[in-house]
């Protein structure tokens, strides 16, 4: 039953302190989850992901499981080690109203509790967002007496993973449900904008800012903050042994200026990690999608590095970013 199942928190706490006990000596820095949202919904609410189920139950209790299992490791990797950094990685984003008919704002409350504040919340209050708790009902039977005290274990640091924005309006049909993002009536994503990656996402780097932003102003225990993960897929072809990715390019460039504005405003960043070194194997969607700075022939193999390779070993290199002009 996977994380369905209760048993399975104390099973990954085990897992947890074999991995400190067996690797902890050369790793020092740990994240006991990566992007548990997704998993818990896309995977068990709208089964887009694995194990591909639409049962609104199943998420709530495995987004439960996930950070109970959480605390749970943190604990247990602290037992097993001394000096190791703990912390979760998380992949929140702005919910924004954006078209017409305008969305409903319980709805996009609601949905900024589970996409967002049910993670943060938990981890860094103790507490579950008391508005989603009530909205759940029955669908949050999972939480029991001393769980949330298990579940806010103090962190070394968070990983943030951003990509874009989350652009809602009203759905055509007041009664419609939005799977991934359960009790939720009547909402749906906006329609893609002309400008977007290949995913359909639209490019938000301002949000990003406010994003960070929000987050070092709500919790005012926030650990350092590591941005995990941030890029963008475009399928830029090789010709002639180059891979010109001008867009790509330009994402990145507004996206590390994005992270220096919140820096400035005072959120404590300690590193960027950008997404991904290669193109690969990228969840449900396989070999479709194409997020590297190098480019990579799934028949051959062969790697080649797209301008963005260069361009970003450069920002590295010269510990700042290059005047660019899109």
């Amino acid at each position: 039953g996977g994380f369905r199942n209760r048993d399975t928190v104390s099973w990954f706490a085990d897992y947890a302190a074999l991995m400190a006990q067996e690797f902890g000596d050369r790793v020092t820095m740990w994240s006991t989850f990566n992007e548990p949202w997704c998993y818990a919904y896309l995977g068990h609410a709208a089964g887009v992901h694995a194990p591909g189920l639409r049962d609104a139950w199943s998420a709530v209790t495995v987004a439960h499981h996930q950070l109970l299992a959480h605390g749970l490791a943190v604990q247990a990797m602290r037992a097993e080690r001394n000096g190791l950094a703990l912390g979760i990685v998380i992949n929140p984003s702005n919910i924004v109203a954006e078209g017409s008919p305008t969305a409903d704002d319980d709805e996009m409350r609601t949905i900024d509790g589970i996409h967002n504040r049910w993670w943060f919340d938990a981890t860094l209050t103790g507490e579950y967002p008391a508005d989603v708790i009530e909205r759940y009902g029955p669908l949050a039977e999972a939480v029991q007496p001393g769980d949330n005290e298990t579940i806010a274990q103090p962190l070394d640091w968070m990983g943030i993973n951003y990509y874009f924005d989350i652009l809602v309006r009203q759905a055509d049909d007041p009664t419609a449900d939005w799977p991934q993002y359960p009790t939720v009536t009547g909402t749906t994503e906006s329609p893609t904008r002309p400008v977007h990656t290949d995913m359909g996402w639209p490019i938000t780097p301002d949000g990003f800012t406010e994003l960070l932003v929000r987050l070092h102003r709500d919790y005012p225990n926030l650990p350092p903050l590591y941005i995990t993960e941030n890029g963008v897929a475009y399928d830029d072809p090789v010709v002639d042994g180059r891979c010109h990715d001008v867009r790509r390019i330009d994402y990145l460039d507004r996206h590390l200026r994005a992270t220096l504005d919140a820096i400035d405003a005072g959120v404590d960043i300690r590193g960027y990690y950008q997404w991904s070194l290669l193109d690969n194997f990228e969840w449900a969607l396989g070999y479709d999608k194409r997020f590297g700075i190098v480019h990579v022939d799934f028949d051959t193999l062969e790697r080649t590095p797209r301008d963005s390779a260069y361009w970003y070993r450069d920002v590295i290199r010269d510990h700042g970013l290059p005047t660019y002009t899109g």
